[in-house]
């Protein structure tokens, strides 16, 4: 059995930003704008909690666990697809001053860190996700 170092866990209201599209989720202008914002509050929350966790160029695994109230919109890989780049540092993407503080919040580098990837859906009386990131 594998023996988990690192890890961080945490749960958000609503859907998740999906990637889709050829603009970024990360613009002030893009349809899931408030999506991001929660994604990244809620990983700021519980990166505080666990002593500010930055996994910085590790390997990583990612398990996403959709709860839907009703049907998805989008395909779980652009679910996966948009959180993974939400949660990765920033620095190299345009100027998110409209983010204030939450354009630092980062789990690690870069999304490519991710070796490992599990995304599935449940039913349940309120749409939310969970997010558990380990280090391998």
């Amino acid at each position: 059995m594998q023996t988990l170092t690192k890890t961080i866990l945490f749960t958000v209201d609503g859907l998740p930003p999906a990637k889709s599209e050829a603009h970024s989720m990360l613009g002030a202008r893009h349809p899931h704008a408030r999506r991001v914002v929660a994604l990244l509050e809620a990983a700021a929350a519980a990166s505080r909690r666990e002593g500010d966790v930055h996994l910085a160029s590790a390997r990583l695994g990612m398990e996403v666990v959709l709860t839907l109230a009703s049907e998805r919109p989008s395909d779980l890989t652009n679910y996966a697809g948009g959180i993974a780049d939400v949660l990765e540092e920033k620095g190299h993407r345009m100027a998110l001053d409209h983010l204030g503080d939450l354009a630092r919040v980062a789990l690690y580098d870069n999304d490519r860190q991710l070796c490992e990837l599990t995304v599935r859906e449940q039913p349940g009386e309120r749409t939310g996700y969970t997010v558990l990131i380990w280090e391998l």
